[in-house]
């Protein structure tokens, strides 16, 4: 279970989340939705410990754990796993030494054969060459290539905790789809907890969230399901009753 009690963060001098609270159940899907630059991403970065946020107050707890100072590389082994909006390009080392990299460092004793196998088998699923999971991680591939071969490390890595910032943005019809699949059958699966940030409804069509809140003003303003995305989709934000919180986030709490 994660608890983000009074969280406020700073960056550049700037307060971008204000006594933040939210409360996420073991295997539950959460959908952060809002207008630009309201905060989402910003949560993101900081339960991935960016060094550009400042937490300035509160606290996060992971499994009764405070995980509110821990590095990238500690609550990783926790099983976090975030796919952001734009994948950076690392030039000098492929995905494939990568994922033996931190699988060894996790403990892994998967032989090297196996695991060719497990990460080919991966890739094709996804409808990407071989070859990709060979080359420098990122470099030269398109948009689309990138959300799905970061899909490719969540199959390999198995996180338990997954964050999905806008992994929808960029993405034509057919790449959405081939990843909302991807996304729903590691779910079913393996059953993780999982954050997504989106503005748009129609992956969620695939992943039905368990619980949709609307940020405003450095703090959750409204909380519905399904339904809420579905609203803002029609309405859009500023028509929506930001007195109004639905019931049930509260016992979620």
């Amino acid at each position: 279970m994660l608890n983000i009690k009074d969280l406020t963060v700073r960056v550049s001098d700037k307060e971008i989340l204000n006594k933040f609270n939210l409360s996420i159940n073991d295997g539950e899907i959460h959908v952060l939705m809002g207008k630009n630059g309201i905060g989402k991403s910003t949560l993101c970065k900081v339960l991935l410990k960016s060094p550009e946020y400042e937490i300035t107050n509160g606290s996060i707890n992971y499994n009764n754990q405070d995980i509110t100072q821990l590095k990238t590389n500690e609550v990783s082994n926790l099983g976090f796993y975030l796919i952001g909006q734009s994948p950076l390009a690392i030039e000098g080392v492929t995905t494939a030494s990568m994922l033996r990299t931190v699988l060894s460092a996790r403990g892994d004793k998967t032989n090297i054969l196996k695991f060719g196998k497990e990460l080919d088998a991966t890739c094709e699923k996804l409808g990407l060459p071989k070859s990709y999971a060979h080359k420098e991680i990122n470099v030269g591939m398109s948009g689309g290539e990138r959300k799905k071969l970061e899909l490719v490390q969540m199959w390999m890595l198995k996180p338990g905790f997954i964050i999905l910032d806008e992994i929808d943005s960029g993405l034509d019809v057919d790449a959405l789809k081939v990843v909302s699949k991807s996304l729903k059958e590691y779910y079913d699966l393996y059953h993780p907890t999982i954050l997504m940030v989106t503005h748009h409804s129609m992956i969620l069509k695939e992943l039905k969230p368990d619980f949709v809140h609307i940020i405003g003003d450095g703090k959750i303003i409204k909380t519905g399901d399904y339904n809420l995305a579905l609203e803002i989709e029609d309405r859009g934000f500023n028509n929506l009753d930001k007195a109004s919180i639905v019931s049930g986030q509260e016992d979620n709490e």
